[in-house]
């Protein structure tokens, strides 16, 4: 585990790693040099939907290089309730999702998983740095260092010129 102190010594987001919800640890460092889309995430959400243009974004640009990373989280209203293993299943049945998702993490406070400290230190909000709702967006750049974060009101879509600029790069 990431504290606050280590935070200020990592070089970029490659630095770090989680649990997919298969229990299984990846190292965000397996992606270096590639842009990467994060998004906190939820099965009860109203922006739920958006699984299915995170999933367009995945099979259109991941032979680019984007990889699509997806974090459920329960802070919001109780809006992920499941387990892993329900998640997933949610995910893939009703969306078709077929990128990575992680174990369950907390994206604000003091259990706040790590990446999302990163995201959140490396990124501008208009309301503070605290990610107020499900299905935020975190844009990396292929440096790891540069983030771009859009609201959860911001759909999939809308992201494509930013992806677009960012594989451009690599």
């Amino acid at each position: 585990m990431v504290d606050d102190r280590d935070m200020a010594t990592l070089n970029s987001i490659y630095d770090l790693s989680f649990t997919n919800n298969k229990g299984e640890h990846v190292k965000l460092a397996d992606y270096a040099g590639k842009p990467l889309l994060i998004v906190n995430t939820a099965s009860k959400c109203g922006f739920t939907p958006q699984y299915e243009g995170l999933q367009k974004l995945h099979e259109e640009y991941q032979a680019k290089g984007l990889v699509v990373l997806g974090f459920p989280c329960d802070q919001f209203a109780h809006q992920e309730p499941g387990d892993d293993q329900a998640i997933d299943e949610f995910c893939k049945v009703n969306f078709g999702v077929s990128f990575p998702l992680s174990t369950k993490v907390e994206v604000n406070g003091s259990k706040s998983d790590p990446i999302f400290k990163f995201l959140k230190k490396h990124s501008s909000a208009v309301l503070g740095s605290g990610i107020k709702w499900n299905f935020t967006k975190f844009l990396v750049s292929p440096d790891g260092q540069t983030v771009k974060r859009f609201a959860p009101s911001t759909k999939p879509e809308a992201l494509q010129s930013d992806i677009e600029k960012l594989l451009q790069k690599q």
